[in-house]
């Protein structure tokens, strides 16, 4: 029989362990509390319109004459600049992933992994100066944008903030195949590439996902970086050299000056929940998407 003291030590821990599982959701739900209590007074307000707030394009929200609280170019800013920052991220953070995993030696794995959680580390007000003094000019002098604060800098830097994740997140996905798989197509005769493409990249797709979206969840909610190399400019962007607005960069630059309680300040607030469920929405669809590949 197990000592009374072994037994309630083994109960503690698995207190311990279950309380530490359960605070993930209590986090959650108390920051989405929080901000959407903030947002309920102008929510449920006569002079507030939720369809003018969801789908207009005009953000005047200290006109003297009409307020309008305007949010879609704001969404489509967001949606645009994270597309763009995912398109030229992904294919270099999951090819330096399969580098790291299957063709460097051991020494130069070594060093690229610490030059990548050094680029991880650059705070994003460095990532914002460099978009905004270096890339600008480079954007001006190869394309002749009038501007080079744009929807193409912000993607870049975007895209560099988050290739470090996406490439950390594929590695250890591609290294938890197990060494069987590798063996099993090696005797059958696959060439190095035929088993990265047929065998490693098919067992390790709900990691590599995974890596991806975390590299998503990296971009939208990324604000000092986009705040100082998109623009700043409230419209929808009618091309890559178009200057935008962001939704987390519109309340960084505005929640310090808008007045406590007003209700410019409680929309922001709102714009908040709105991101809030934006991000839930990316990641739902992930997990269905994972569930499927599952099934299959």
């Amino acid at each position: 029989m197990r000592p009374r003291a072994a037994v309630l030590a083994e109960k503690a821990l698995e207190a311990v362990i279950r309380l530490s599982g359960v605070s993930a959701i209590v986090f959650v739900a108390a920051i989405f509390f929080f901000v959407l209590r903030e947002a309920a007074p102008v929510l449920f307000s006569e002079g507030f319109s939720l369809k003018q707030f969801l789908f207009s394009t005009e953000w005047y929200p200290t006109s003297a004459t009409n307020v309008r609280y305007g949010t879609f170019a704001l969404t489509v800013g967001t949606v645009s600049v994270t597309a763009l920052a995912m398109v030229l991220a992904v294919p270099f953070g999951l090819g330096a992933a399969i580098y790291l995993s299957e063709f460097c030696s051991p020494r130069v794995r070594e060093t690229l992994k610490v030059v990548i959680e050094l680029l991880s580390a650059i705070p994003s007000v460095v990532w914002g100066f460099v978009g905004l003094t270096v890339m600008s000019k480079l954007i001006v002098s190869s394309t002749g944008a009038p501007v080079g604060v744009n929807v193409l800098n912000g993607g870049i830097i975007l895209a560099l903030m988050s290739v470090p994740v996406i490439v950390s997140i594929g590695e250890d996905a591609l290294k938890a195949v197990p060494d069987s798989f590798r063996e099993a197509g090696v005797a059958l005769g696959a060439t190095r590439w035929q088993l990265v493409y047929r065998v490693l990249l098919p067992a390790a797709k709900n990691g590599l996902l995974a890596a991806v979206l975390l590299g998503v969840g990296r971009a939208v909610g990324e604000t000092m970086a986009v705040l100082m190399a998109t623009g700043h400019a409230v419209h929808i962007p009618g091309s890559l050299l178009d200057s935008v607005r962001t939704l987390t960069a519109n309340i960084a630059a505005e929640l310090g000056e808008a007045p406590s309680g007003s209700d410019h300040y409680r929309v922001l607030f709102l714009t908040g929940t709105l991101l809030f469920l934006i991000t839930l929405v990316v990641n739902l669809t992930a997990d269905f998407v994972v569930r499927g590949i599952r099934r299959k």
